[in-house]
């Protein structure tokens, strides 16, 4: 909104107006903004869900090595995320542009689904909450509307980059005059980059494009469930998904600023995304929103976020990595997420296997992951075995857990940002 007020008061010479065409003082400010919001809002939002008692359900302190308590700790925290990532994008961003659209789009779709699995564990006194196939059914539609608006939608177009050789021998990325509709996608550690996922659809013949197309859908279905479902897992400490969420945020944030300038695209070697600038404006208020959030979620909690924000959080970062063609490289910088995932996998499917054979065999002493550094021998169910019941040897503290796992996520973020130079 105030981008357009700004750039409609340019033509009258008011000065500072030109200001709000720079996409680096329009992101900065919606960081700023966004962290002010949360960090205030925030403070409101406790206050207001204790005088109303509304609780996260009473966490066993027999589960924690530390014997921490958790009682009268507010839930539904990521209504302040969300809030805070909305205002000051719809203030600062061009809310017209689409890959806006689908951002502001995917956070209330899946904020709303997030907040009635919270609402049935809080009012309905329900620890299930929303039953698990109607947040799978909310997932893959919110997929399937993403992945078919960058299919149909006119605004939603590439330029290819191409290699072309010049006259002393020298490999030169340059970009296609045209923009075009693209099923092209971003590969790390291959020398070309690129991806086409209409030539995995080869065998279709003269349909190969139509079923490419197809092929993108299900792949925007398939990344951003299992993203959203891995950031759900991941929100099982203070702080955990908070911390993590923001440093992925940071990384594409940087992937998406690339994408959008035809000079880094051409120096990286992956394709120029028009207009997907915007993006860095909504990515900005996204870290922002996480690092004020930790003002109150970060050891020992004021609030948790719930599934409110965790499914949120998810879908964000799904939806994103696809605009920018990026989703491939989302094992790497969600390694965090999808190791969470993985367990529980695991898991549960190991000891099925083997309750058939007679057996009870678990792989690790507690799933999601994290919950396996902090697991005391002691709390362990002495009717099963446990193939890494030695690992690790001794609990740590979920600060220290947390602070691992931000570190780690550090690393990974480095690492997908370098596979854009290791060919």
């Amino acid at each position: 909104m105030l981008y357009y007020l700004f750039r409609f008061l340019e033509q009258f010479n008011i000065p500072g107006a030109h200001m709000w065409s720079y996409i680096s003082f329009r992101s900065l400010l919606a960081l700023i903004l966004s962290l002010v919001i949360s960090a205030w809002f925030g403070e409101h939002f406790i206050k207001y869900m204790k005088r109303k008692k509304i609780f996260e359900t009473e966490r066993d302190a027999t589960i924690d090595p530390f014997g921490v308590e958790k009682k009268g700790v507010p839930t539904m925290g990521g209504i302040i995320i969300i809030v805070s990532i909305l205002l000051p994008v719809i203030l600062l961003g061009r809310v017209r542009n689409i890959y806006i659209i689908l951002m502001v789009a995917t956070t209330l779709w899946l904020g709303f689904l997030g907040f009635l699995d919270d609402y049935i564990k809080i009012f309905r006194r329900d620890k299930n909450g929303l039953k698990g196939k109607y947040k799978i059914v909310g997932q893959v539609s919110i997929g399937f509307i993403v992945g078919l608006t960058l299919w149909l939608s006119p605004d939603a177009v590439v330029r290819e980059n191409v290699n072309t050789v010049s006259p002393n021998q020298e490999i030169v990325v340059k970009h296609k005059k045209e923009a075009v509709k693209s099923l092209q996608t971003t590969i790390p550690f291959i020398k070309e980059h690129n991806l086409n996922y209409s030539k995995i659809m080869s065998f279709m013949g003269s349909n190969k494009v139509a079923a490419g197309w197809v092929f993108f859908v299900l792949m925007t279905i398939l990344v951003v469930t299992a993203v959203s479902n891995g950031a759900n897992l991941n929100d099982g400490m203070d702080g955990m998904c908070a911390g993590n969420s923001a440093i992925i945020g940071v990384a594409l944030g940087i992937l998406a600023y690339v994408s959008s300038h035809i000079g880094y695209a051409s120096y990286f070697n992956i394709m120029y995304i028009p207009h997907s600038e915007e993006l860095v404006v909504f990515l900005c208020a996204f870290v922002g929103a996480m690092i004020g959030f930790l003002w109150y979620n970060a050891y020992p909690a004021q609030i948790f976020m719930g599934d409110t924000g965790s499914l949120t959080i998810g879908g964000i970062i799904g939806v994103c990595a696809v605009i920018i063609h990026k989703e491939l490289l989302l094992p790497i910088l969600c390694g965090i997420f999808f190791v969470e995932s993985l367990s529980v996998i695991i898991q549960t499917q190991w000891f099925k296997i083997q309750k058939r054979k007679g057996r009870r065999v678990r792989v690790f002493r507690a799933t999601p992951i994290h919950d396996n550094f902090r697991k005391l021998d002691s709390q362990l169910d002495p009717t099963s075995t446990y193939v890494l019941k030695g690992w690790p040897h001794r609990p740590f503290h979920e600060s220290k857990i947390t602070i691992r796992f931000w570190i780690t996520t550090i690393i990974l973020a480095a690492l997908t940002i370098i596979t854009l130079k290791m060919r």
